[in-house]
């Protein structure tokens, strides 16, 4: 028998943007513990603003479990926030997703790292003397600073030893702006592994006194790229069949519940999503091949193949639950009919 320490982790009840909380159980086991061998556990709900003081118990319920490298015989455990009955939290968005393993989903998370309220590489006072552009990619310390490129290294290997599929890194348009990528088979897979990321990168930079700084617009009005969660999303339906027929369906369907889509894709969004860097305005939807100012990006291979493969919403942001994300778009996507 070996010691396990047990990382349990979940969303607590802050708004609009959950924060993400853990603690450790230490626990016997043979070997690596499967989910079903990890007990419910519990929490003082009335600290995370998800009960009252009066009856502040709340129920962790594990529904994933990742490897930790960073400690000897670390496990990261995802839960689901339950009330003492053991039905869901109001705040628990995952217990009431949508979800289909045919639909595939990959998010780009952008990020900004930041130290000291300023974004990794910026002077103390005012803006760097170089613009945004060359950061994109960049490669050179000029552009990337000595420490970012190292941190989000360290970020993806720690990901990829947990057994989350994260499919890839770049520096992003603005200094001290990067994004990852992380695809599954399925909402909740896709979900869960990118809140495990998102944590393994926050407990990662607290190593390098810095801060991850997942607001849309943070720079605020300024000619500074915002930061999105560009949801791609496939169905088997649009892989194996497709056709422009069924195509301008799913936009016209996409168009007509734009305001329910903004509702679930992030807060703030009204500050990235103007029409400018990279953004169409909130109050419009629009597609286009390659256009990355639409609020729907296709491939050039998608009419070229029929208009068979995944689409690109640019819109949510990223501070965006990609639970709801996912699910508000497998809600649009099952109201449009296939064609006979």
């Amino acid at each position: 028998m070996a010691k396990y320490k047990l990382e349990y982790i979940w969303l607590d009840g802050y708004k609009p943007v959950p924060n993400i909380r853990g603690k450790t159980l230490i626990k016997d086991f043979e070997s690596f513990p499967t989910l079903e061998q990890l007990p419910n556990w519990g929490f003082d709900g009335s600290s995370t603003q998800q009960a009252e003081g009066h009856n502040s118990d709340c129920v962790l319920k594990p529904v994933a479990r990742y490897l930790d490298s960073t400690v000897k015989n670390g496990v990261i455990v995802l839960c689901e926030v339950l009330h003492h009955d053991l039905t869901p939290h109001s705040t628990n968005a995952r217990a009431t997703i949508l979800d289909d393993p045919e639909t595939w989903f990959g998010f780009e998370q952008e990020y900004f790292l930041y130290k000291d309220g300023q974004p990794l590489g910026f002077p103390a006072e005012g803006f760097p003397k170089e613009g945004q552009g060359r950061y994109y990619c960049g490669v050179g310390y000029s552009l990337m600073g000595s420490i970012a490129r190292e941190i989000v290294n360290k970020h993806l290997d720690l990901c990829l030893d947990a057994g989350i599929n994260h499919e890839g890194i770049n520096s992003e348009v603005a200094k001290g702006q990067w994004e990852f990528q992380i695809f599954g088979k399925g909402s909740r897979k896709a979900a869960d592994e990118m809140w495990v990321a998102r944590y393994l990168l926050i407990r990662l930079c607290e190593k390098y006194g810095v801060d991850v700084n997942w607001h849309c617009k943070p720079l605020g009005a300024t000619d500074w790229n915002g930061s999105g969660m560009h949801s791609n999303f496939s169905t088997k339906y649009l892989r194996e069949v497709g056709g422009k027929e069924y195509f301008e369906s799913l936009m016209a369907a996409f168009d007509k519940y734009k305001a329910e889509h903004i509702a679930v894709y992030g807060p703030d969004n009204h500050m990235r999503l103007t029409g400018l860097h990279e953004t169409q305005a909130i109050d419009k939807f629009n597609y286009g091949v390659a256009n990355r100012g639409a609020s729907i990006r296709l491939p050039n291979s998608m009419p070229k193949n029929g208009y068979k493969g995944y689409l690109e919403d640019r819109r949510p942001n990223s501070q965006g639950d990609p639970y709801q994300i996912a699910s508000r778009i497998l809600e649009t996507i099952g109201t449009v009919s296939h064609p006979k």
